[in-house]
């Protein structure tokens, strides 16, 4: 086996061995997991960091292993999977910083770190896949491993959330996996590429090729939260707060996407898609998600409620880009992928400072509290207003390349979605931000934990995360133009499947 092969299997080791050894750790071996949690997490960002400064230089990342005839498992590392794994990564090491501070006190740790950590490891996978066989197996596994997460708590509401997320997914896994079993039969292999592998199929399978995809797509959709498949997300909100992070920025919902984006630009190609009129259905399908999911965010009381729906909406930016049929709005499209996790991230990382510091959950219990916790809410206005599409920020990018990406593929319509979505993200995250800053705190809080003497407004390893990912938010859109941004690689990964 070559390093480079080597390399991928190290990617997966470095959260798969630690979660292994963490759930048979005691309660009480706080160091030792805390340890074995950010020393995998750290040493999976450095490995990802030498395979992307290998992909600069020319360096290929692949490994094959034969099952059966035609099975192969494929682990790949491209463009685009380099983009999620990062994100997938970075994100990682920030939750676990935040969800040791966030569980300090509570009861079975070493499970929760265990099936946390087996839950970035199939994320990864999902992420270096290189068929659909072995994206497959990963997606599937991320179901599994984020099953036991979502019913932590093991309450009542956790039992009953846990339930109707395992029966959407697995009723979305097992549509997927139809559409992929027609598909091998058609193909015999189906490994990602560059402009896809259904074009080599005659025209007569053009009509079984569309069923297929609209298979894929429902399978896949269930995860990305789109409607009416999305029911299981405001759902899932009961789990703790770094759980919610994860799903919401970088494991369950961004594994749906990204599996919409190889089927459109790697197993049928965009072009195809064009050719047999399957985008626009697929943009129309996303574009309802956006304005219902908006909707639906202002009339939620509850703040994670209303960021479950925000995200039903803002996932589906995603889809929208990519369906329009040109290199502007798949920018737009792919580096919201990145763009709407470090946002969503701090959001999370916020809303479960305000429950844990202060007990509150409702944002009409968030009457200036910005002014007792000021630097957990500048960090969630930041983020906030990056939502909207706030100019410096990472949303403004987005919904730039996205805009211009609709205009220039003279779908208007497109952008008056993306107008009237940004509208309405003011309507529910603007009021919240005036409560912050504008209202009159109460006398006490409904549960207030004072940290560290009241030097601090909370717990260190809470506040850090959400500042860090602020400032990321920031950066990803006052320096968007340089060669080491979301955005340059984004780029050149667009400008690979368009052949420009």
């Amino acid at each position: 086996m070559s390093i480079n092969e080597s390399l991928l299997l190290l990617v997966l080791a470095s959260s798969l061995v630690p979660g292994v050894i963490i759930f048979f750790l005691p309660e009480s071996r706080i160091r030792l997991r805390t340890l074995l949690n950010l020393t995998g997490a750290i040493l999976k960002l450095l490995l990802i960091g030498y395979m992307l400064w290998g992909i600069q230089h020319g360096q290929i990342y692949i490994l094959r292993y034969n099952l059966l005839l035609n099975l192969e498992l494929v682990l790949k590392v491209d463009a685009l999977a380099a983009l999620f794994v990062t994100l997938s990564a970075a994100l990682w090491l920030l939750t676990t910083f935040y969800a040791v501070g966030y569980l300090e006190r509570s009861p079975h740790r070493s499970r929760f770190f265990g099936f946390f950590s087996l839950c970035v490891t199939a994320t990864v996978g999902v992420a270096m896949a290189g068929n659909l066989f072995t994206f497959f197996i990963f997606y599937e596994l991320l179901t599994l491993s984020t099953y036991p997460l979502v019913v932590h708590r093991g309450t009542e509401a956790a039992i009953r959330a846990g339930n109707i997320y395992l029966i959407y997914t697995l009723s979305g896994g097992a549509v997927l996996l139809v559409g992929i079993i027609w598909l091998y039969s058609l193909l015999g292999r189906v490994e990602f590429m560059y402009g896809g592998v259904v074009t080599v199929l005659d025209s007569k399978y053009s009509p079984q090729l569309q069923i297929i995809f609209l298979l894929l797509i429902i399978g896949l959709g269930v995860k990305a939260a789109l409607v009416p498949l999305h029911g299981w997300l405001p759902q899932a909100m009961v789990a703790p707060a770094p759980v919610s992070a994860l799903l919401h920025a970088v494991a369950v919902v961004k594994a749906g996407a990204f599996g919409i984006i190889r089927i459109v630009y790697e197993v049928y190609g965009v072009e195809y898609l064009q050719s047999m009129n399957l985008l626009i259905p697929l943009a129309i399908a996303a574009s309802i998600t956006i304005i219902w999911g908006s909707l639906c965010a202002l009339w939620q009381g509850d703040l994670k409620r209303r960021l479950a729906y925000s995200t039903v909406s803002q996932v589906s930016y995603i889809i929208l880009g990519m369906s329009l049929f040109g290199p502007v709005s798949t920018i737009g499209g792919i580096v919201h992928l990145v763009h709407q996790g470090i946002m969503k991230i701090t959001l999370f990382f916020c809303a479960g400072n305000y429950a844990e510091t202060l007990g509150i959950h409702k944002i009409s219990e968030m009457n200036g509290v910005g002014w007792r916790m000021p630097w957990t809410s500048i960090a969630f206005c930041i983020a906030a207003l990056g939502m909207i599409g706030a100019p410096l920020t990472a949303g403004y990018i987005s919904k730039l390349y996205l805009n211009q990406g609709a205009e220039i593929a003279d779908q208007m319509w497109a952008s008056w979605v993306l107008t009237v979505s940004s509208l309405l993200n003011a309507a529910y995250f603007l009021p919240i931000m005036y409560r912050f800053w504008f209202k009159t705190q109460p006398q006490t809080w409904v549960q207030e934990r004072i940290y560290t003497k009241g030097r601090w407004e909370t717990h260190g390893l809470l506040l850090i995360p959400p500042l860090v990912s602020a400032t990321a938010t920031l950066l990803a859109g006052i320096f968007a133009d340089t060669d080491w941004s979301p955005l340059y690689w984004v780029k050149l990964i667009v400008k690979r499947e368009y052949l420009l």
